[in-house]
């Protein structure tokens, strides 16, 4: 952003919604007085024509009742306004207006006035042209070499060039080639129009050649002219620019030399009269207006230059020397003499902003104040920066992990869950195989305390999970009011959601005395849906793919107690056995043991057990809670199921992997497509007919593969989502068995959520495997890194599509490791608990003794288990153990890093009984690796 604001001389708004284009402003002594001030004329999409000569008593000041000379409705909307002598007889100025069917001469005349009033204007009608076609823009200029009269040429939207020479028409030329109008120029020196087709090209046509070619009244003769007799209307020159063109001007140097400017998209190119390039600028910014003209300095030319960020910049050729805020974005830019200021810049936006402005600085005013002057005693601010280190760190104590939030009084937000299903379902457009869908309502009741703007609760549900609304809106205008709104909530697609929880968000304003407009705020009420509105009774099963087993501290309860509305059968032999079919497809079995304070949960799908287990959990400690027990507590003391949850990983990758591919493939079909339509317009264009060999079979085939490759890429898009879905399930299992087996706190499982849980949605920008790794990375490098060195290296700050998951899986068994052998999830480097000795990071040492311990009672054949079934016997503890090999530039292959941990469990596990020799083995491993 420029340091320097144009200075603001003058400036008004013009009217009220009108709009502007860069048409709509002219500057030219159009009154025709005799002191040779220009005069500022505007005319607007709403058919109203201003003429304003700016008189103000000092610079800055906005716009007076005698600013405006004239103001005048002419009923047709104004696309163009232009100044020159279009008059027959005389080589006084007059002002051309350009309508959408119409063009006007209008001869502006000012009368001497008698009072304090001042001068009237009045506007008088020359002459008009009604056109047979929808006008587009116009230029004007001494065609063909006529001196002391000026001709029009309009370009209308269909492509034709109509020329009018004064009061009469002369003749009209559709343009070859013609499909969208560009702007349009004329050039005295060359005596050609100069426009930008919609190919991209600047072209450039004689009048000559326009004058004498075979007149056209319709775009049809055009085509007979190619065949037929008569002069064809040929292109003089022309030029391919890449790029859209938003204005043209012609700058003469002399009866000698001019040049050709064109302001495109993001370049601006300064044309030799031959259509060779002079020079070009390339833009970083969106320009919106220019204006060229000639410098002080010879054979120079400056140009300005707005843009879309309010600035306007000035160059001189290619040389940006100046750059200068304005107070908005410009549709169009002139330079007059006005009030006998010369080089007053006038800009108008496209709402109606009109602003005279210079270039310049003022001087600055501002003086420091003095400061006052004492010697700074550095141990008093020692003293002071101590004491306030100390109560922040007081604070941080107290409020724990996480910093506490206020009370939120202001608003009060309850959600009742329905405990049973809707008389009438409310599912709609729903993809599960089953006949009835259930559906279950929820009420949610606001509450005020002080008056509410703009409230607004929004409600969300896990997919496929489905609401009748999600979007409501409230207004508290009076304290202590009560709404409540109803909704139905639903399983929409034919697989699990990942959680039973909703959140209901409300965000509202507060307004206060120093604010009206109101503090904005946002209050979150969480709700749990019911367990059978997306499962039924089902059969149990004996034998599943996939096992899992909670132990806790109390005696079994009956699952007839816990779960009253699955139980299919009252039998006293079936309370320890309970069925669950979810209506998605999914089957899982609850087993509670008869001897032992074990519930197994078994399934054919790993992801299909979080839900039961996780409900499981939270009715035992609700049950308990009820019984007064306060001691209750579950645990996990199997293997984790990391190669279940990896292959899950491996499928979510794949389908991202094949939606990229895809998505290429498409891309490459498209351009094929686009290749071939061009191919056949041209045979189709061309006046001699050709046969299309084959065109038409290729484009019918290859419109063929990309319908064919869209729907795949729908599909997979589907597939992907759908697989998200199971893994964020089996995530939160995962996360759910890590703590138990470590006996987690809340804060520390809230971590490993936020790590492996980073994302709502999946995209191909931003998948769950870079995030997760980069996540996960940064805990292994902070809280659970084994040494200093660990701490210093840096992530990579940018987040790209993984060649594969083998890293990411490495991380993830590596953090059970560190896990396993005592670290400890925190957000600082200061442990929580007490700790004869912190490692860098938080991690804790593990003992000698202890490790041997568990590698004596640690089986080796456990190391690489399927897990697909878990033992029942005696639980042993889990050790999760990995070679150094972190430090390697690459990643080492899966079967060289399986070796390399078979490896290092060996020597781990034979020192125990060589205590002698086991600093010797030990380097002989690190050698090795």
């Amino acid at each position: 952003m420029s340091l320097f604001k144009a200075r603001d001389w003058w400036s008004t708004i013009l009217g009220d919604k009108e709009e502007f284009d860069q048409g709509c402003l002219c500057l030219a002594n159009v009154d025709n007085s005799g002191n040779g001030q220009d005069k500022i004329i505007v005319g607007s999409f709403m058919g109203y024509l201003r003429i304003f000569s700016p008189h103000p008593a000092k610079t800055g000041d906005g716009a007076q009742a005698e600013d405006l000379l004239l103001e005048v409705d002419l009923r047709d909307p104004v696309l163009q306004v232009e100044v020159g002598k279009f008059v027959s007889g005389t080589e006084m100025l007059h002002l051309a207006v350009l309508h959408s069917r119409k063009l006007c001469v209008y001869s502006v005349s000012g009368t001497l006035g008698n009072v304090e009033h001042g001068n009237q204007y009045q506007m008088k009608l020359m002459y008009e042209h009604n056109l047979q076609r929808t006008a587009c823009n116009m230029t004007y200029g001494s065609f063909g070499g006529i001196k002391g009269r000026d001709l029009i040429c309009i370009q209308s939207m269909d492509g034709m060039l109509m020329v009018f020479e004064q009061e009469s028409y002369a003749f009209g030329r559709f343009l070859p080639g013609f499909l969208l109008p560009g702007p349009l120029a004329y050039s005295s020196r060359t005596d050609s129009f100069i426009t930008v087709s919609s190919c991209r090209q600047v072209e450039s046509y004689k009048y000559q050649v326009l004058a004498f070619a075979t007149d056209a009244d319709k775009r049809q003769e055009t085509e007979q002219q190619k065949l037929g007799s008569g002069k064809r209307l040929v292109v003089d020159w022309t030029l391919n620019i890449g790029e859209q063109a938003l204005d043209i001007c012609i700058v003469s140097f002399n009866q000698s030399a001019s040049s050709v400017f064109v302001l495109g998209e993001r370049n601006f190119f300064c044309l030799k009269d031959n259509g060779q390039i002079r020079f070009m600028k390339k833009l970083d910014w969106s320009p919106s207006c220019f204006l060229p003209y000639c410098s002080v300095s010879e054979g120079t030319i400056n140009t300005l230059i707005a843009n879309h960020n309010n600035m306007l910049h000035i160059y001189q050729d290619v040389t940006l020397k100046w750059a200068t805020q304005l107070p908005h974005i410009p549709v169009a830019v002139r330079v007059g003499c006005l009030h006998d200021l010369k080089g007053v810049i006038v800009t108008l936006s496209d709402d109606g902003h009109l602003q005279c402005s210079y270039l310049g600085t003022d001087p600055s005013l501002f003086q420091a104040p003095n400061v006052e002057s004492r010697e700074l005693n550095y141990d008093e601010l020692d003293v002071e920066m101590k004491e306030l280190q100390k109560i922040i760190k007081d604070v941080n104590k107290s409020q724990g992990v996480w910093p506490m939030t206020e009370r939120e009084d202001d608003l009060n937000v309850s959600v009742v869950v329905s405990p049973n299903f809707d008389s009438v379902s409310q599912a709609t457009d729903v993809e599960v195989g089953t006949d009835l869908v259930p559906s279950v309502t929820v009420k949610v009741t606001l509450q005020n305390r002080v008056i509410l703007q703009k409230a607004k609760l929004s409600v969300y549900v896990q997919p496929p999970l489905e609401l009748t609304c999600d979007q409501f809106t409230f207004e508290f205008m009076t304290p202590d009011l009560t709404r409540t709104v109803s909704f139905s909530v639903y399983l929409k697609r034919s697989y699990t959601p990942s959680e039973l929880e909703g959140n209901a968000v409300v965000s509202y304003s507060r307004p206060t005395d120093r604010n009206p407009d109101g503090i904005p705020r946002v209050i979150q009420c969480k709700f749990r849906l019911p367990l059978k509105l997306i499962c039924l009774p089902g059969q149990p099963s004996k034998t599943a793919s996939h096992k899992i087993t909670i132990d806790t501290n109390k005696s079994p309860v009956s699952l007839l107690s816990l779960f009253p509305g699955f139980a299919s059968q009252s039998d006293d032999d079936q309370v320890n056995v309970m069925g669950f079919h979810f209506l998605g497809g999914a089957r899982v079995t609850l087993l509670a043991s008869k001897t032992s304070q074990r519930y197994r949960i078994q399934s054919e799908q790993f992801e299909d057990l979080w839900l039961i287990t996780n409900e499981l959990i939270l009715r035992l400690q609700e049950y308990f809670e009820k019984q007064g027990v306060k001691d209750f507590a579950c645990s996990f003391s199997g293997s984790m199921p990391l190669q279940e949850y990896f292959e899950l990983i491996d499928h979510h990758f794949e389908l991202r992997i094949n939606g990229e591919k895809l998505e290429e493939l498409l891309s490459e079909r498209a351009v094929q497509f686009r290749a071939i339509q061009r191919r056949l317009l041209a045979r189709f264009k061309d006046k001699t007919p050709a046969p299309l060999q084959h065109l038409d079979t290729l484009l019918d085939g290859t419109y063929k593969q990309v319908i064919a490759l869209a729907d795949a890429v729908e599909e997979n898009q589907g597939n992907l989502f759908q697989s998200f879905t199971r893994l964020k399930s089996a995530t939160h299992l995962v996360i759910l068995l890590i703590g138990l087996w470590q006996k987690l706190s809340a804060d520390q499982v809230a971590i490993l959520e936020a790590a492996f849980l980073p994302l709502q949605e999946d995209t191909q920008e931003l998948g769950w495997e870079e995030t997760v790794d980069a996540a996960i990375s940064h805990l292994l490098k902070t809280c659970l890194s084994k040494s200093s060195k660990e701490q210093a290296l840096n992530l990579n700050s940018q987040l790209n599509i993984p060649k594969d998951t083998s890293q990411l899986k490495k991380h993830i068994t590596l953090l059970c490791d560190r896990l396993a052998k005592g670290g400890r999830l925190c957000l600082s480097t200061d442990a929580a608990a007490p700790q004869t000795m912190v490692m860098p990071g938080g991690c804790t040492t593990i003992p000698e003794s202890d490790l041997e311990e568990r590698s004596v009672e640690q089986d080796s054949t456990e190391l690489f288990t399927n897990h697909r079934h878990l033992s029942a016997e005696t639980p042993r503890p889990a050790l999760f153990t990995i070679a150094k090999i972190w430090n390697q530039p690459k990643c080492p292959s899966t079967d060289d890093w399986i070796k390399k941990m078979w490896c290092v469990y060996t020597m781990e596990y034979y020192s125990a009984f060589k205590k002698k020799e086991k600093r010797r083995k030990s380097c002989h491993v690190q050698q090795h690796r």
